[in-house]
């Protein structure tokens, strides 16, 4: 071959190289909702982030037989809902039962035998605000994310092949570690997927590789401030839950108001 077939040859696979990457939907990680002004959420499935514990109790009560969970920004909202619709009213604030509400935010207290067939109107201090402000700002489509489901996120992620923004639900918009971990584990898993400029998401990977095999052993090793709130409260075995993939193998994707299972 010439020097001039082997360049075209060389020229022919870059622009093939180039085409598949620019063929693959883009993948972006919101580390805190102070930052979600700065992603486009038009054309993007939003992962709602709130490992400890929104998420994980969204993913929990629906694969055990809720009819929907409705994410409301506040308490007495959150009150005058269950009222109307004869619904469980449950939230927290500051990881404790709020003021006002029988339930809490612990998957422990959604068994089926409590929460089949029922619906769960949900108030919490970080998840479901910012559920609200991935909907204000005309995502396409909104899902949650959670240990607890995360097989479920990922295959629907790869099956959408669309783009994808990881909002990470944090505390009081400074960043979390676990909500961190987790859009880690979703890009180690599916990342190969996506085109991923995004260095919050490289942070996000590394953080997840290096926290294995031992989330809650990683998290305690470290000092992340969230770990240490819940277990002020005693909630050790809700940590371990929230950390542990796949207990609740279910898709909460958002429908008109509220979260159904997919």
């Amino acid at each position: 071959m010439t020097v001039d077939g082997e360049l075209s040859t060389v020229n022919r696979q870059s622009s093939t190289s180039s085409l598949m990457a620019e063929s693959k939907p883009s993948l972006y990680t919101c580390l805190s909702p102070a930052l979600l002004h700065l992603y486009d959420l038009s054309e993007s499935t939003v992962v709602i982030i709130d490992v400890l514990r929104a998420t994980s109790t969204i993913a929990t009560a629906l694969f055990n037989g809720a009819k929907s969970v409705i994410p409301v920004a506040s308490v007495p909202r959150c009150i005058e809902l269950g009222r109307e619709l004869g619904g469980i009213t449950a939230g927290e604030r500051d990881g404790r039962v709020a003021e006002g509400l029988e339930y809490g935010n612990s998957p422990f207290e959604y068994p089926p035998s409590f929460i089949e067939d029922r619906i769960l109107v949900l108030t919490t201090t970080n998840g479901t605000k910012l559920l609200h402000m991935a909907l204000d700002n005309g995502a396409e489509e909104i899902i949650t994310g959670s240990f607890p489901n995360l097989t479920a996120v990922c295959d629907h992620l790869l099956a959408l092949n669309k783009p994808v923004i990881l909002g990470c639900a944090a505390w009081k918009d400074r960043v979390n570690m676990e909500d961190t971990l987790f859009a880690g584990a979703v890009i180690d898993r599916i990342g190969a997927h996506f085109t991923i400029n995004c260095d919050s998401s490289r942070f996000a990977a590394n953080l997840y590789r290096l926290a294995q095999p031992n989330l809650f052993e990683f998290m305690k090793n470290n000092d992340a401030s969230h770990y240490h709130r819940l277990m002020g409260y005693g909630l050790e075995k809700d940590i371990r839950y929230c950390l542990t993939p796949d207990q609740a193998s279910v898709l909460p994707l958002f429908v008109g108001d509220r979260l159904v299972k997919a």
